[in-house]
């Protein structure tokens, strides 16, 4: 088993490197919410600065292998460099894990956040060097004008910080708010649901469901035994597609004791509800005595909390409620 790393917190005065590993800068421009981007790192006392090949843009909206696995690396050896984040997610960066120097980012450790694509490089990351990343917000997240928080206090808790409690919202907004930042729409949330019931505690392993999946049956593909799963799709799955992405991750669980499953919220146009969730559960008996829990405040979705993948979860949950708490 491969030690746990955990790198140096974030302090005020750090450099933080903006990477694209998924999509380019360039995409993510074409709405330019830099103003707001720009305010809250400095309210967080953080410096940003760019990778090299951040603006390259090709045909899928990306640039090179090389160039973004350079950048990368850059971002790790650069002493200069405190921690790195994705601008955005996006489909390929699971292209780069077979030119990632695993040994040049285990000797270097620093804190890596994105969520969605940036599952891949997070958890197989984790995989081969024990270094604690995280699933949270993209560089691009922070430029949310209105109804932002409390992702950025989770950011800073995760970031800062080394154990955190989740203090779940009471509304969410799922809306192309990059597009318009003042055509916004507020949902209220019933809060977690618990559809089975227990206390536990493991190694946090996931993020983005059908990304995850696609580590399956390589290298990369992270130990499941002992670990609390995190797992969130995004609109472009409905019921059919979440069971059977679901099913296909149980399956690589086999001989493995998972400690216990936690979902993220869905998205409006995913069409799934608490019902067709739980009817999705029932049907593994495998996870009839692991705690289960959904609705949580983690995936494409607004607000998001992050999670320290390689880190560790404390999950009760009972009739009354959830309770959440995260750490190294």
């Amino acid at each position: 088993m491969t030690q746990k790393i955990i790198a140096p917190r974030l302090r005020a005065g750090d450099t933080v490197r903006v990477i694209a590993p998924s999509c380019s800068r360039s995409f993510v421009m074409e709405y330019d919410n830099t103003r707001w981007i720009d305010e809250r790192f400095t309210a967080l006392g953080l410096q940003l600065s760019f990778g090299a090949h951040v603006d390259e843009r090709d045909e899928f909206d990306s640039t090179s292998i090389a160039h973004r696995v350079d950048d990368l690396h850059t971002a790790f050896t650069d002493e200069t460099v405190n921690g790195v984040l994705s601008v955005i997610g996006g489909f390929n960066a699971n292209e780069l894990l077979p030119y990632l120097d695993f040994d040049l980012i285990a000797e270097h450790p620093k804190v890596f956040c994105g969520y969605s694509d940036f599952t891949v490089l997070a958890n197989a990351i984790h995989a081969k060097t024990g270094l604690v990343t995280y699933v949270g917000p993209h560089w691009s997240s922070f430029g949310m004008r209105d109804h932002f928080e409390p992702t950025g206090q989770w950011f800073h808790d995760a970031l800062f910080e080394h154990d955190w409690q989740i203090e779940h919202a009471s509304e969410y907004t799922d809306d192309p708010w990059f597009m318009d930042q003042d055509a916004r729409t507020v949902h209220s949330t019933d809060g977690p649901w618990v559809l089975h019931e227990g206390t536990t505690q493991g190694r946090v392993i996931g993020g983005n469901l059908c990304t995850l999946n696609l580590l399956q049956g390589t290298e990369w593909m992270p130990r499941l035994d002992g670990a609390v799963l995190f797992i969130e799709d995004d609109a472009a799955g409905d019921v059919h597609e979440f069971a059977r992405q679901f099913a296909a991750l149980l399956h690589s669980a086999a001989g493995e004791r998972l400690a216990g499953i936690a979902i993220g919220r869905f998205q409006r146009a995913s069409g799934i509800d608490r019902a067709l969730l739980e009817a999705v559960v029932a049907k593994h008996p495998q996870l009839a005595q692991l705690p289960v829990v959904a609705n949580l405040d983690f995936g494409h979705t607004s607000p998001m909390f992050t999670l320290p993948i390689g880190g560790t979860a404390r999950l009760q949950a009972e009739a009354g409620g959830v309770q959440l708490s995260l750490g190294h």
